[in-house]
């Protein structure tokens, strides 16, 4: 669990302080704006919301640098990378939405059954009205304009709380927000949990929620005291498995790719990973020589790697160094790194082998560059383990072998999976993205995050001929018979 959640989860229930009066008139007036403004903008065409997207993505891509430096300067993530896991998903995510969003809003027509075969009936998309966005710090710029992008496309009036632990880009996006819309429409409030507390005070119509499983149940249960509906992204332990006929090399690429990235904060990195005895050695030093490849060959080389991101706080950093010490001294086995450096938040790239069931980095949510690999001889028995913890938002399956694969696949649950690959899934915009139970609730990405952001509202047109008239009361010994006939029959 991050920082941000915890403070969210201590403070939740605090009660309004003299610092707190100012930001509740303010989330109080803007909600008041905005809950006036909803049908206005729930009208608006799709040509209309189309305008408004363009316009984010012109702004995006015109301070690109200006994003790059922000996300920098609050945990020194490398520009590549935040051209790649920030600007592109939002850009991509805005193309997308441009490309098919007059499709996505016009009404579908359902077909008649027997019994409504003289009526017309079509599902007509509308927005949730006016909805609380609450994003993390892992990916500042993604997990907040990601889900901007699915409002906006359905509709939607926003208020938006970004993490106080990104300020730079926070500021950023602020800017962004204030720039191109009207509060009363699109608003940004800054703070900390005792913020996101008095937001989830409000009977929002929708709130997306991304962060961990412990607050996700927070907020979830914030919201059900206004019967809100929730999308939540949260996280959890995603396994991955190599089994005995993957390519290695190829899975240590991306694996390495996939868990080093960000640090290792992110809600799809693998998080633990079971490979077949056969080719558990063969693994490790594969994956070794992917990092020493791209972090380094020694720990001073990784060190000043300006590929590698650092650790978002003092606090997520103390709780992995605990996390690492605890399993070691448990009998976890450095493979390669365990290297910290406090005072710069710094874990360099650190693999365990040896790792007990009960260790400490088998406990709960890594998050972090610490990746354990068990080994396995039996895919029942680890499918058994893995199906023994909550279910993850994602499991990761290396093989050729089609009936290891969909035995995988059919006996254990996840919110998605990706095979020969870890976490592209959340790219793929015609995928939906989301998590099952403790990993999240409902969907977002393309037409999953605007159904996300939707009602599908029923409407049905009846003519004045109708022959369920004839079975409207009294209910004559003639009306029984056209019933019973009805039940039987149609």
């Amino acid at each position: 669990m991050n920082v941000e959640d915890q403070k969210l989860e201590t403070k939740i229930s605090l009660s309004e302080s003299p610092q707190l009066e100012s930001v509740t008139e303010r989330i109080s007036r803007i909600f008041e704006l905005q809950r006036q403004n909803v049908y206005t903008i729930s009208n608006t065409t799709a040509h209309r919301r189309i305008d408004k997207l363009i316009m984010v993505k012109e702004w995006i891509l015109a301070n690109r640098e200006r994003i790059q430096k922000a996300v920098y300067e609050d945990f020194r993530k490398p520009a590549a990378e935040v051209d790649l896991t920030e600007i592109y998903v939002v850009t991509s995510e805005i193309k997308h939405a441009v490309k098919h969003l007059k499709k996505w809003m016009k009404p579908r027509k359902v077909r008649r059954t027997l019994a409504t075969i003289t009526t017309r009936a079509w599902i007509r998309y509308e927005p949730r009205g006016l909805v609380l966005i609450i994003s993390p710090w892992n990916f500042p710029v993604n997990l907040t304009l990601g889900p901007l992008v699915s409002a906006i496309a359905a509709g939607n009036c926003v208020i938006l709380k970004p993490s106080e632990f990104t300020p730079h880009t926070s500021a950023l996006i602020k800017e962004l927000l204030t720039e191109l819309f009207d509060e009363k429409e699109v608003a940004i409030i800054e703070g900390g949990s005792d913020v996101a507390a008095e937001l989830l005070k409000k009977p929002f119509n929708h709130i997306f929620f991304t962060g961990s499983s412990r607050v996700g149940k927070i907020v979830m249960k914030a919201a059900s005291e206004h019967l809100t509906s929730v999308t939540l992204e949260l996280g959890g332990k995603s396994p991955v498995i190599i089994d005995e006929t993957a390519n290695i090399k190829d899975a240590a690429v991306k694996i390495a790719a996939g868990k080093f990235m960000n640090k290792g904060q992110a809600c799809v990195s693998p998080d633990y990973i079971w490979v077949h005895n056969q080719n558990y050695q063969k693994f490790v030093e594969e994956l070794k020589k992917q990092i020493t490849r791209v972090y380094g060959e020694t720990e001073s080389e990784r060190l000043l790697n300006t590929s590698y991101p650092r650790i978002i706080s003092d606090h997520h950093h103390e709780r992995l160094v605990r996390m690492l010490d605890n399993s070691v001294s448990c009998g976890a086995k450095i493979e390669i790194g365990g290297e910290v450096l406090p005072s710069d938040k710094y874990i360099s790239p650190t693999v365990l082998s040896n790792v007990s069931l009960d260790s400490p980095v088998m406990a709960e949510e890594i998050f972090g560059p610490i990746l354990p690999i068990l080994s396995f001889d039996s895919l029942e028995k680890t499918v058994q383990l893995i199906n023994s913890k909550e279910k993850p938002l994602a499991i990761y399956i290396f093989s050729k072998n089609k009936k290891n694969i969909e035995f995988i696949l059919s006996n254990t649950s996840a919110g998605g999976s990706c095979i020969n690959d870890v976490a592209l899934h959340f790219l793929h915009l015609n995928l939906p993205f989301g998590g099952i139970n403790n990993s999240g609730h409902g969907n977002s990405h393309g037409y999953f995050g605007f159904k996300a952001f939707s009602h599908e509202r029923a409407i049905l047109k009846h003519y004045f001929f109708s022959p369920l008239k004839l079975l409207y009361p009294p209910y004559t010994k003639p009306v029984q018979k056209l019933i019973e006939w009805t039940v039987k029959y149609l």
